[in-house]
């Protein structure tokens, strides 16, 4: 049953990426899966197979026939946790001390907290706390639909759990239910056609990713493009840090700093997104917009740009400009309570890993990938637009009968990883082989991870 599910992940996946697209055959390989209601390691193994045969299309533009891809299961499963194994260090703490699940007066909140702003929200509403066992009492004698309006609506993050069936009557529930996973829309204007090489050793090689993204999901993507050979020029504002994934996701990408606020950043910015070929960005809908950047302005500022975004909640509904993260969607969207319940727990069970993450990452690079072979072949650029909501109404479609936990996948050792050292700026790490191989084509990263903002806001020569 679940290598079945795994095609038909697959192949329901790729069809709504690519209804006419070549369709390469795709060879899975590998073992061992993560105990859940949902099937999260076949996720991982379809989204990487939509991402590999956008690849070999891509590919078969300048070489013709598709290339067989091949994916590995354990190592998609583990990517969708971490590629990193540091050697004489540790990694940063993936949680903030407040963030976490709380039981309330009628049912359960997940706070966010990682963010230095959203935890001053959180503690500007409920006191100052060292840690969750002293904040617990005071959110214990809420209602959670009452915090989760508060902390929304103080710029925070905070997320009620809600059953399967609340949040399919839900008006953002149906708002998502409604929606495509790619919200795709071709660009009217023609462009000039681009001259890519495309070499089938580093396909991307010579294209620009302009990457305005944040935890997780964005820099997942970007990740995969800068490991296929395009050159990737991360800009984050001012002030902005993520320590728990910089040494995870900022392999083979230049990190710089803008303040969009700032004129002559501004000047930059519009250079630099001139110069791009494609733009990967995570802010809420309306964001860009209101710093005088939406899609007619982009588009103006570089014609045939291949321009992929993503949000939490989905870009119609009530919600589309809210505030969003995996754990949030998990609870919002009823995956932690439909595990709860499976399990007989006394919590929420949310999925073992930031699976809508790194399933919608992947998505997202996939469909950078044929947006570039759209433009090869019809000289346009396009917008598409993904959230992790959508992400989550495909992988509950596909679930289990019951919770499987026959089946355990062990966590990763230095034979999952490229035998090369990488000399992060945190020190040595083994990264994981990569779980997505085609003839002649492997990811590599020509740079190790390093701290966001220590780089110079340019593009190289051409």
């Amino acid at each position: 049953m679940p290598e079945n599910l795994t095609s038909t992940l697959l192949e329901t996946l790729w069809h709504q990426l690519a209804p006419q697209g070549a369709a390469a055959p795709v060879h899975f390989t590998g073992e061992g899966r993560y105990p859940s209601l949902f099937p999260v390691s076949e996720l991982a193994q379809a989204a990487f197979g939509v991402m590999g045969r956008a690849l070999s299309a891509l590919l078969a533009e300048r070489h013709g026939t598709p290339a067989p891809v091949h994916i590995d299961r354990r190592l998609a499963s583990l990517w969708f946790g971490t590629t990193l194994l540091p050697h004489g260090w540790a990694l940063p703490a993936a949680w903030d001390a407040l963030a976490g699940d709380y039981p309330t007066a009628d049912g359960w909140i997940r706070l966010h907290t990682n963010a230095p702003h959203h935890r001053r929200v959180v503690e500007a509403l409920l006191g100052a706390a060292a840690d969750r066992a002293a904040l617990a009492p005071r959110v214990a004698a809420c209602r959670k639909a009452e915090l989760e309006a508060e902390i929304v609506a103080a710029g925070g993050c905070a997320a009620q759990m809600m059953t399967e069936a609340e949040w399919q009557q839900h008006p953002q529930g149906q708002a998502v239910a409604q929606s495509p996973l790619f919200l795709w829309q071709p660009q009217a204007a023609e462009a000039a056609r681009p001259h890519w090489s495309l070499p089938r050793a580093r396909p991307l090689k010579g294209i620009r990713v302009l990457d305005l993204t944040r935890i997780i999901a964005g820099p997942a993507a970007t990740r995969v493009l800068a490991g296929l050979g395009a050159e990737v020029l991360r800009i984050d504002p001012p002030g902005w840090e993520e320590p728990s994934m910089e040494p995870e996701v900022t392999a083979g990408k230049r990190c710089a700093r803008l303040d969009l606020h700032n004129p002559q950043d501004r000047t930059t910015f519009e250079q630099l997104l001139a110069g791009a070929d494609v733009l990967v960005h995570g802010y809420r809908a309306g964001a860009l917009e209101k710093l005088g950047y939406g899609e007619t302005q982009r588009q103006a500022l570089s014609p045939g740009l291949v321009d992929v975004c993503l949000n939490a909640y989905g870009w119609h509904g009530p919600w589309r400009e809210r505030r969003g993260f995996d754990s949030l969607v998990q609870m919002s969207c009823g995956i932690a309570a439909s595990g709860m319940e499976s399990l007989q727990a006394p919590a929420p069970r949310p999925l073992p890993v930031q699976a809508l993450d790194h399933a919608t990452g992947c998505l997202m690079a996939a469909a950078v990938l044929h947006g570039l072979a759209e433009r090869l072949r019809h000289g346009r650029g396009c917008s598409v637009r993904l959230s992790l909501a959508r992400t989550a109404q495909e992988l509950a479609a596909h679930r289990y009968p019951a919770f499987l936990a026959g089946e355990t996948l062990p966590p990763a050792t230095r034979h999952d990883c490229r035998d090369t050292l990488e000399l992060t700026a945190w020190g040595g790490a083994f990264r994981l082989r990569a779980p997505l191989t085609l003839d002649g084509t492997a990811m590599l990263w020509h740079s190790p991870a390093g701290p966001l903002g220590h780089g110079l806001p340019a593009w190289s020569a051409r």
